[in-house]
C-alpha cells in the first residue's frame, strides 16, 4: 500500500512480511519496522543499538529526560521513548509529511501530546534553534533518503549542531549504513565535533549496521557499572543490553 508522492518528497509505502510491517521510501530498502501484535517493541537489533545512551546514565532518571529523533522512520524510538521509558518528553524532526501520516495510519504512533511531538523541519535547520540546546539527553540520528546510500547529513558542522543540543550528560547515535558511506570518514566527522575520546562504537549487525555513539561529556564507566545498567535496561525495557557491553567499546581503547 502506497500514499501518493508529495511534492519533492519520495513515495511512502509499507509491506508485511509475517507479524512485521516494514515501512518504505519508495524502494525496497527498509526504513523501519513493526511488530503488529507488539507495537512498540523495538524489531531490528540496529534500532535496539540506538538506544545504547542509556547505559550512561542512572536508570531512576530517565524519566526526567528528552529524548529527540532526527528522522521518524516507522517512529520505533519516538513511540518507545515515549510509551515505554516514559521520558519526560519525546520529539521527533521530520522533513517528509507523508512520512508522519504513514506513521499515524500504520505504525500506531499516537496523536500530539504534551509528551510527545512531531516537528515537521529540516532537522539540520531545526536543531539550531534555541528551544533545543542543551536540553536533550538521548539524540537519535536517522537520516536517510529513499536510496538508503548514505546518511543525508554527515559533516562535521551537522554533529557539532547535534552536540549543542545535548545536556551534559547526553549522548546522541547515529545509524551509519549505506552502499556509498565509509564508516571511518563518518566517525573522523563525528570525533571532530565531540572529541574522539568521547565516541563509542558497535560491531556492525549481520545487515550491515553499524551504530555509533558520541557523549557531550566523555567518560568510561567501569564495567561493572555498565553491566550492572544492562541488567536493569533487559529487566525494566526489554532491550538485549547485557550484548551491548560485549560488542560496544570506545572508538580508542
Amino acid at each position: 500500500m502506497a500514499i501518493n508522492q508529495a511534492i519533492n518528497h519520495p513515495e511512502v509505502n509499507f509491506s508485511e512480511e509475517g507479524p512485521v510491517r516494514h515501512l518504505h521510501l519508495g524502494s525496497e530498502w527498509i526504513q523501519g519496522s513493526m511488530l503488529l501484535d507488539a507495537p512498540h517493541v523495538l524489531v531490528h537489533e540496529y534500532i535496539q543499538r540506538m538506544m545504547a545512551g542509556l547505559l550512561f546514565m542512572d536508570p531512576a532518571s530517565i524519566g526526567q529526560r528528552q529524548a529527540l529523533q532526527l528522522g521518524l522512520g516507522a517512529a520505533s524510538l519516538t513511540k518507545f521513548c515515549h510509551k515505554v521509558l516514559r521520558m519526560q518528553n519525546t520529539t521527533a524532526i521530520e522533513l517528509n509529511p507523508q512520512v508522519l501520516h504513514a506513521c499515524k495510519g500504520w505504525f500506531a504512533l499516537p496523536n500530539d501530546n504534551p509528551r510527545m511531538q512531531v516537528v515537521l523541519a529540516d532537522a539540520a535547520q531545526e536543531i539550531k534553534k534555541p528551544r533545543w540546546q542543551g536540553l536533550i539527553d538521548l539524540l537519535h540520528v536517522d537520516l536517510y533518503d529513499e536510496e538508503a546510500a548514505a546518511p543525508v547529513l554527515d559533516s562535521a558542522d551537522f554533529y557539532t549542531d547535534c552536540r549543542n543540543t545535548l545536556t551534559d550528560e547526553g549522548c546522541m547515535t547515529v545509524n551509519l549504513f549505506g552502499r556509498s558511506s565509509s564508516f571511518q570518514k563518518s566517525v573522523d566527522k563525528i570525533a571532530a565535533a565531540f572529541g574522539m575520546d568521547a565516541v563509542w562504537a558497535f560491531k556492525a549487525t549481520r545487515e550491515g549496521n553499524t551504530v555509533v555513539m558520541a557523549q557531550r561529556t566523555a567518560s568510561r564507566p567501569k564495567r561493572e557499572l555498565l553491566a550492572e545498567r544492562a541488567e536493569y535496561i533487559g529487566r525494566e525495557w526489554g532491550l538485549p543490553a547485557d550484548k551491548w557491553v560485549r560488542v560496544f567499546k570506545p572508538v580508542q581503547a
